[in-house]
């Protein structure tokens, strides 16, 4: 069996996160779609717990995949939970200058460990869960950008009436 981990800070999660779970939840036999917990204070919008349920709202529909928190480095959380795949999204040329630099890490700390990358559709390789905070923020249209429900959860936590 084949279980992989899918982490970031899902911040909020967007369509673009959901659409690299349900591709590699298609790859692997068990995918865990992990937030990350800062335990130290975080310019974070939403707390690990609103974010683990906008999560669970959000990826209900995939049988394979689990949502859940951790804190620590990602590559001993993955080996802590059995996972031999870290999974990662690229979006643009930049975003694969981070991601080698990551690769190099998680196997240093990690021998051994796969990381797969997967380029976003190309109907979301524009948003990142910042700029959807800050559209939303200021009122815009936000809709086919993140799920309906996450939508109404940033309008709320702005004071945005829609």
């Amino acid at each position: 069996m084949t279980l992989a981990i899918y982490p970031a800070s899902f911040d909020p999660v967007t369509n673009g996160h959901v659409d690299i779970a349900a591709r590699a939840s298609r790859l692997f036999d068990e995918l865990v779609v992990a937030a990350f917990h800062a335990t130290s204070k975080s310019n974070r919008l939403f707390t690990t717990e609103e974010r683990l349920e906008m999560l669970q709202d959000s990826l209900r529909h995939l049988p394979n995949v689990r949502v859940e928190s951790y804190t620590g480095l990602t590559a001993y959380h993955a080996r802590e939970i059995g996972a031999n795949v870290i999974v990662r999204g690229l979006r643009t040329v930049s975003d694969f200058e981070w991601e080698l630099q990551l690769t190099q890490n998680y196997r240093t700390l990690v021998p051994g460990m796969e990381i797969v990358c997967l380029m976003t559709s190309q109907n979301y390789s524009f948003m990142s869960s910042s700029m959807v905070k800050e559209i939303a923020r200021f009122g815009g249209d936000i809709t086919g950008m993140v799920p309906p429900q996450v939508a109404e959860r940033l309008y709320t936590a702005y004071g945005i009436t829609k």
